[in-house]
């Protein structure tokens, strides 16, 4: 399947496939999922809430009831959460695909913390995504698989240098978010370095969604439930916006697409709209120096470090 002729809903066979897509239960995650499953992989869906992960669960099942769908409770905000569920994830066989997607999109007003002591938007959108990484990187190098890092478009607009990561100075909500997504997609492209200079057998891509609200995307009990306001409002931006389905789309083919080259960027085709294609990330997120900069903050945030050595070593079983 050639990258011109992808279509994104008719995916290549994904039997004896496994994949982990965190924050499975909404949004992105959730039809991320719910597409991994229609297309035969076997899915471990993550979520905070056991709960809504039940209802998730059974929701990809009434779509697909030949799905093999598993739940694993996972709060990325949490670094004990990380790896406790990281222990569960690796005592099975390889894992062919790790979707850090995962994060808060609508920061709180006031800066405030998780119970490690770190800013509540990079831990949950950074800390904890670089910690899972590292956590399930021997179970990707067995199946030679990959990771995608969840990105933004918004990079592109404001370029926000998190020389202070967890903004001890200066907090505001969007500045927040998108010093967040500045850390995924620098993060993903130094992974996809490092990795590579270390003879891991594992790609890092980034993708982004677009424009994607829920105002946009089909009514789920339990999964999607937009106000009235909010589909109206959605709706009045209509010719710049996509639902979450479509905005799924980047993700999964960065996932699973056969000619997709680790470090790569992916995206809609019309930046914040249309079918999944390679694209180029902002300047700010390709700067090695503060890509660096961020990994050993990262490091030392999390005291967890990649197991290159042992992950190069690991073979499929």
């Amino acid at each position: 399947m050639t990258r011109e002729k992808w279509d994104p809903r008719q995916l290549p066979d994904l039997t004896g496939r496994r994949y982990l897509v965190t924050g499975s239960t909404a949004g992105l995650g959730f039809f991320s999922s719910l597409q991994l499953a229609g297309a035969g992989a076997h899915v471990v869906m993550t979520g905070r809430n056991p709960n809504r992960l039940s209802t998730a669960r059974a929701t990809v099942l009434r779509q697909h009831p030949s799905a093999s769908v598993e739940t694993l409770i996972l709060d990325t905000s949490n670094l004990g959460s990380v790896r406790s569920a990281a222990a569960t994830a690796r005592g099975r066989t390889g894992l062919d695909g790790l979707l850090l997607n995962a994060g808060m999109v609508h920061p709180p007003a006031e800066r405030d913390t998780t119970a490690d002591g770190h800013e509540i938007v990079f831990a949950t959108n950074v800390l904890g995504h670089f910690a899972l990484a590292g956590e399930l990187l021997t179970s990707l190098a067995m199946a030679r698989g990959r990771m995608v890092w969840l990105g933004s478009m918004s990079t592109s607009m404001w370029k926000y240098d998190p020389v202070d990561p967890e903004l001890e100075n200066g907090y505001t909500p969007w500045r927040a978010y998108v010093q967040s997504k500045v850390g995924t997609t620098a993060l993903g492209l130094e992974a996809d370095r490092r990795l590579r200079d270390e003879g891991v057998p594992v790609d890092s891509l980034i993708a982004h969604p677009g424009y994607s609200t829920s105002g946009r995307t089909r009514g789920i009990l339990g999964i999607n439930e937009p106000s009235r306001g909010t589909r109206f409002l959605d709706n009045l931006q209509a010719p710049i916006t996509q639902s979450k389905e479509h905005g799924a789309w980047p993700l999964v083919r960065a996932l699973v697409d056969p000619d997709a080259r680790g470090g790569s960027f992916w995206g809609p085709s019309r930046v914040a709209t249309g079918l999944p294609r390679e694209a180029t990330p902002s300047a700010i997120t390709r700067d090695t120096e503060i890509a660096a900069r961020l990994w050993n903050y990262c490091a030392h945030a999390t005291r967890m470090p990649w197991p290159y050595e042992k992950a190069a070593k690991a073979r499929r079983r």
